[in-house]
C-alpha cells in the first residue's frame, strides 16, 4: 500500500480532505495543541482519513532524546495526541547538530520509551548520517528496535524500514522547500518505492516542499493512470502566464527569481523547465505587469534550444 500526503495542511482542510487520505501533523513540532483541538481535527476528518504526528522539538532539539522526566513527559503527551487521532506513526526529526556520535543516546531513548503499539520513525539530518559505516551501525540498531529510518528517497534510501517505510520529500533545490518536482523526478521516485510496495510494505510518502499539494496530487494521478497531468494545466506561454500572474506587480527581476524561479513551466508539450532558466536571461529591471513580463519571456522561449 502506498499512502501519499503532505507535511501539514497547505490548503483548506475541506479541499485537502477531498484530495488526500493522509496528512502529517507537524504543527505539533512547534507547540503542544490542546487535546480538545486534537479531538476536533479527528472529528472534522473523514472516517478513514489517516494522521501521522511529528513529535515536539522538546524531544529532539531541546532535550536531545535524553531520558529525563521532561523528555518522557513530552513523549507521553505526543502519545496522547496519537491516540486521539488514531495515528499509527510518530515521527521524530533530529537536527543537524545531532550527529552519529549520539546514536547511543537515540538507542537508549528508543529502548526505554513506552511506545505501546505506536510505530516510531526517525529522520536524521546532516551528511554524516549517510556514511556507509554509519548506515551499517544504524541498520543494526534500528533493526533490533524496529524503528523506521526516514529519508528522502531521491537523496538516500533508508538504513532500515521494517513493515512500514516513511519518506519525506523536502525538494532538491539549493534552498530547502523551494522546489517543484518534475515529471522525470516523480517517475524516478516511483521506481524507487515500487519495489517496497511490491514487497508488501506500507509506504508513507510525505511531500514537504512549497508545491507539496500539487506535487502530491500529480504523483497520485500518475500511480493511478501512468501519466502526469500538465504541471500548470497548459503549455507554452500560457503555462508561463499561469505562474507569473500570481505575484504582485511591479516586481524586479531579482524578486521574481526568488519567488517563482523554482517553479516549473511547460514551454512546449512534454518539455518542462524551471522558470529561472527564462528569468535569468531577462533584462535587469522591474516589470510593471504580467503582460510585460510574458512578452519578454516570449522572446526567450523562441530562442530556447529545442
Amino acid at each position: 500500500m502506498i499512502k501519499v500526503g503532505c507535511c501539514g495542511f497547505p490548503t483548506s482542510m475541506k479541499r485537502y480532505f477531498e484530495n488526500y487520505g493522509l496528512v502529517e501533523i507537524n504543527s505539533t513540532f512547534y507547540e503542544y495543541p490542546k487535546l480538545e483541538t486534537v479531538e476536533r481535527w479527528r472529528r472534522n476528518a473523514p472516517e478513514n482519513f489517516e494522521f501521522t504526528v511529528k513529535a515536539h522539538q522538546d524531544i529532539s532539539h531541546r532535550l536531545k532524546m535524553k531520558l529525563n522526566e521532561a523528555c518522557l513527559q513530552a513523549f507521553e503527551y505526543m502519545k496522547q495526541i496519537c491516540k486521539i487521532l488514531n495515528s499509527k506513526v510518530l515521527l521524530i526529526q533530529t537536527p543537524g547538530s545531532f550527529r552519529p556520535d549520539r546514536l547511543e543516546d537515540a538507542e537508549k531513548f528508543f529502548i526505554n520509551v513506552s511506545r505501546e503499539d505506536l510505530a516510531l520513525a526517525w529522520e536524521t539530518r546532516g551528511p554524516e548520517w549517510c556514511r556507509p559505516d554509519v548506515y551499517d551501525r544504524m541498520r543494526k540498531v534500528l533493526g533490533k528496535l524496529e524503528v523506521v529510518h526516514v529519508t528522502d528517497p531521491l537523496v538516500a534510501m533508508p538504513a532500515f524500514t521494517g513493515k512500514i517505510t516513511y519518506f519525506r520529500l523536502h525538494g532538491l533545490g539549493e534552498k530547502l522547500y523551494y522546489y517543484q518536482y518534475s515529471d522525470e523526478e516523480l517517475t524516478r521516485l516511483w521506481k524507487l518505492i515500487e519495489p517496497l510496495h511490491e514487497a508488501g510494505k506500507k509506504v508513507y510518502l510525505l511531500f514537504n516542499n512549497l508545491s507539496m499539494f500539487e506535487d502530491g496530487v500529480r504523483f497520485m494521478h500518475y500511480i493511478r493512470s501512468g501519466v502526469f497531468p500538465k504541471v500548470t494545466g497548459s503549455a507554452g506561454l500560457d503555462s508561463v502566464r499561469r505562474v507569473v500572474e500570481k505575484t504582485r506587480y511591479p516586481i524586479p527581476k531579482s524578486t521574481l527569481i526568488r519567488k517563482v524561479g523554482w517553479r516549473l513551466v511547460e514551454i512546449e508539450e512534454g518539455k518542462q523547465i524551471r522558470l529561472v532558466e527564462l528569468l535569468e536571461k531577462l533584462p535587469s529591471k522591474s516589470f510593471k505587469t504580467p503582460d510585460e513580463l510574458v512578452e519578454e519571456i516570449a522572446k526567450q522561449i523562441e530562442a530556447f534550444p529545442r
